[in-house]
């Protein structure tokens, strides 16, 4: 990819920056003495070159001076994650040019401390932040990175990982289901992307992706919607080329959608023939019933039949903008030119209108009876069964605490759960339990299967030992066991490129930031029985609680009155009830 000329200015102030060593024990960026030593070094460049061809160890790490604006003036801000060696927190201010008397600040709120502005319009104001934390030597920490707020408002988190030569990047944007005004409306607009864009049709863009082994994907999910991409950093200025023009000018091309519509409805028909597919479609709205996180994400047969192109497209232009857009990138790059880069390709994407917003702390259920929803499945010899109640939120302070007993009652193999259902009892392949954590609320649910004759004993059973929470709790050598056992599956989930870039964009969505990993080791190894056994008070359902079951109802009719008040819906049925 070239660069355009428009940000020569920016570019060459890289380009003098990478041919000065910054010092050693320098960790804040310094700023350009005035405006005349800038005009020299605007004058040092002419000449147009390939940022994403610039390797990291084929260049000095640039200083603050690559961070300043282009000709027009717009600046972004970019903070650095970096963690010190020990518990005190570095802030630094540097100003870019001479300071105008009042500038214009970007607005952006995060709810870290640390995190306190995010840019400033105008050629005056560069404000750089040097994100610290606490965190003990030899203690896992997230990687540094970078987070940057470009002048169109678009929001980019840098991470790199210079291991392999390759790059990941994934593009969210704040949309999805509970967005949805047609239920699915979000889902088919996010895979809609793919159909085409005015530069790239649907076949120019497989074959693209595919002559350089790229991987490229888009969906969607309760809050957000993604591209995700990953490729080799060779090849970064033609697929970030692809990235920007389907997120931003995709065509829904007429008669791609129909094809791809018509899978869509099939596929949703299918999926009812596996229960362990749609039992969590059943459940969400169950328990969230009017609520916006009662929304299927994929929609439904009915729904996604109605859909047009043309709702896509307006989907789309409500929501897909640089204010509402976030980009992470990790990998084989240069964070500094790599953000310059960036500024420059999605310089002409504006926003174009208000983004809809949307209160999702309004009419959160309230669970004041137990209750039983039977999905009638005629030709079912199992039954798939999944109980529990309203949850938490991403940004739970105890999060960790919560994970942690979770562990023990069924988040591993070894758990209660499984031990209980699979290993001493036999009656199923697998149990589990599990929070599924968004910005405002969540669910928690404990879930397995088992033939239908054994359906009572197999729920009695997971009720039973989800009681021994309460009734014998832990002790402390489960709870030693569990803290080993979590400690060692974490660094693994921050290893790959894809799980890096995926944490980043739940920070951008969730509004949560590094500092969950890097107090995980301490806040596991800190918490004691009194306090697990508050968590379990506090965030773990044991009255009121809700159930699905998906089998033959007539087999089931008998005993499930037991559970709680029983509504009745058949398979076949569209949707998922309400």
């Amino acid at each position: 990819m070239t660069i355009k000329l428009p940000i020569l200015v920016a570019f060459s102030l890289a380009l003098v920056a990478c041919t000065i060593p910054p010092s050693a024990n320098n960790t804040t960026m310094q700023a350009p003495a005035n405006e005349a030593t800038m005009e020299q070094t605007i004058a040092v460049t002419e000449q147009k070159t390939a940022i994403f061809k610039t390797r990291p160890s084929e260049t000095t790490t640039p200083n603050a001076d690559s961070e300043t604006s282009n000709t027009a003036g717009k600046v972004g801000v970019i903070m650095d994650s970096s963690v010190t060696s020990n518990n005190d927190k570095v802030s630094s201010v540097a100003s870019v040019s001479a300071l105008k008397p009042t500038p214009q600040i970007l607005g952006f709120e995060d709810k870290t401390d640390t995190e306190r502005l995010a840019g400033a319009r105008g050629d005056s104001l560069l404000i750089v932040e040097k994100k610290g934390g606490t965190v003990k030597k030899g203690q896992f920490s997230f990687p540094e990175y970078k987070k940057a707020v470009l002048a169109n408002g678009m929001t980019v988190y840098l991470l790199e990982k210079h291991d392999i030569p390759v790059i990941t990047v994934k593009a969210i944007v704040k949309a999805g289901s509970v967005n949805d005004p047609i239920s699915g409306l979000a889902s088919m607009t996010a895979e809609g992307l793919l159909l085409g864009s005015k530069k790239y049709n649907k076949v120019q863009l497989e074959q693209v992706t595919d002559n350089i082994g790229a991987g490229f994907e888009a969906g969607s999910n309760k809050e957000s919607s993604y591209i995700n991409a990953d490729f080799l950093a060779k090849d970064a200025d033609v697929m970030f080329d692809v990235i920007k023009s389907v997120l931003t000018e995709p065509t829904f091309n007429a008669k791609e959608f129909a094809k791809f519509q018509k899978q869509n409805v099939e596929l949703l028909a299918q999926q009812k023939e596996s229960p362990n597919k749609v039992i969590r479609g059943y459940y969400s709205k169950f328990v969230f019933d009017k609520h916006a996180y009662a929304n299927p994400v994929e929609g439904d047969q009915q729904s996604i039949a109605t859909i047009t192109p043309k709702q896509l497209a307006s989907f789309h232009n409500s929501y897909y903008q640089p204010v509402n857009t976030a980009i992470t990138v990790v990998g084989d790059f240069n964070s500094n030119l790599m953000k310059l880069e960036l500024e420059a390709l999605f310089a002409d994407w504006n926003n174009t209108q208000p983004v809809p917003q949307l209160d999702l702390n309004y009419a959160v259920p309230v669970m004041d009876k137990s209750r039983v929803l039977v999905v009638n499945k005629a030709n079912a010899t199992e039954t798939t069964f999944i109980f529990g109640g309203v949850g938490i939120a991403k940004d739970n302070p105890d999060y960790i605490g919560i994970q942690l007993v979770n562990t023990i009652l069924g988040g591993r193999f070894t758990s209660w759960l499984n031990d209980e259902l699979r290993v001493n009892s036999g009656l199923t392949y697998g149990a589990g339990s599990g929070f599924s954590a968004w910005s405002q609320s969540g669910l928690f649910s404990i879930s397995s299967f088992t033939q239908t004759s054994t359906t009572e004993q197999a729920v009695d059973l997971a009720i039973e030992t989800y009681e021994r929470l309460w009734e014998k709790g832990v002790d402390q050598e489960t709870l030693d066991s569990a803290k080993a056992y979590l400690k060692g599956q974490f660094p693994p989930r921050y290893e790959t490129s894809e799980q890096l870039a995926d944490i980043l964009g739940d920070m951008y969505v969730y509004g949560i930031n590094e500092s969950y990993i890097n107090n995980f080791e301490s806040q596991v190894d800190s918490l004691t029985l009194d306090e697990t056994q508050s968590l379990v008070n506090q965030y773990f359902p044991n009255k009121n609680l809700q159930f699905v079951m998906i089998g033959q109802a007539a087999e089931l009719q008998p005993f499930v009155s037991k559970y709680g008040s029983v509504e009745m819906l058949n398979i076949e049925q569209v949707g998922f009830g309400g």
